[in-house]
């Protein structure tokens, strides 16, 4: 049980990868808090989650809103006792007609709304963690990046590619800020993985990433989940300003 005396903060924890992550820390005997939209569904997954014996939170937040950021956190910690380990995993990539708008088809509102859920939403919940980490000298961050983040990948949108180019940036830059506390903060960019999203894009595009990945397959959210353990765990400890793709060989760079 290593994480038997850590409580965790995962946001976007009801989608595949999300969720992934909560159960795999939760198996490892941490408490965790859960931030969503999905109240209905966060209120079901909680109740589940506790029936089953895990000390957890749900907290409904629009991630875009620091105001909502900061009343989930404090629900959490009051409930958990603190934080000791925070995944900034929520992400959301809009397609139109099953494909991402380019830069000149692109509404104003779209582009914004990507950057305050992908990008803001990070700085708004670290911000609120780290005076509880710097208070313990110690803590952990994982930032949930992507390797459209690192390499052009033409089925997401620049709004998409932008935050996780954003979230490598603020992962080298928030690991220098914060090494002197005993905090680190490592980056994961997962490539192609098989979550229940993936059900709304044609085949023919999963076909085609699976053909030019090393592996041969697509990802799946517990392969994500194991690294983020990796990162939040004390074999970790003198491991920061890393990004890790978790991506079977697609898009190396």
């Amino acid at each position: 049980m290593k994480f038997s005396n850590k409580a965790v903060i995962v946001s976007g924890a009801l989608g595949g990868i999300g969720l992934a992550i909560v159960e795999a820390f939760l198996a490892e005997g941490a408490r965790v808090g859960l931030i969503d939209l999905n109240a209905v569904d966060g209120a079901e997954q909680e109740k589940h989650l506790k029936s089953a014996g895990h000390r957890v939170k749900y907290a409904n937040a629009d991630v875009s809103s620091f105001e909502e950021c900061k009343a989930a956190f404090e629900a959490i910690t009051a409930e958990l006792g603190g934080i000791d380990i925070l995944v900034n995993n929520v992400g959301i990539s809009p397609k139109t007609g099953g494909r991402a708008l380019r830069v000149w088809e692109m509404p104003p509102k779209e582009w914004e709304t990507v950057i305050s859920v992908n990008l803001n939403s990070a700085f708004y919940l670290t911000h609120l963690a780290t005076p509880h980490m710097i208070q313990n000298k110690a803590g952990r961050i994982i930032n949930m990046s992507s390797v459209a983040g690192k390499a052009y990948c033409d089925i997401v949108a620049a709004h998409y590619a932008a935050t996780k180019a954003g979230l490598i940036g603020l992962t080298r830059h928030w690991a220098a800020e914060l090494g002197e506390f005993n905090i680190t903060v490592n980056g994961l960019a997962p490539g192609r993985i098989s979550t229940p999203l993936l059900a709304t894009v044609p085949r023919e595009i999963n076909d085609a990433v699976t053909r030019t990945t090393a592996l041969g397959r697509l990802g799946t959210p517990e392969e994500v989940a194991d690294a983020c353990l990796f990162f939040a765990s004390d074999q970790a400890r003198f491991v920061t300003g890393q990004v890790l793709d978790v991506a079977g060989g697609w898009l190396m760079t």
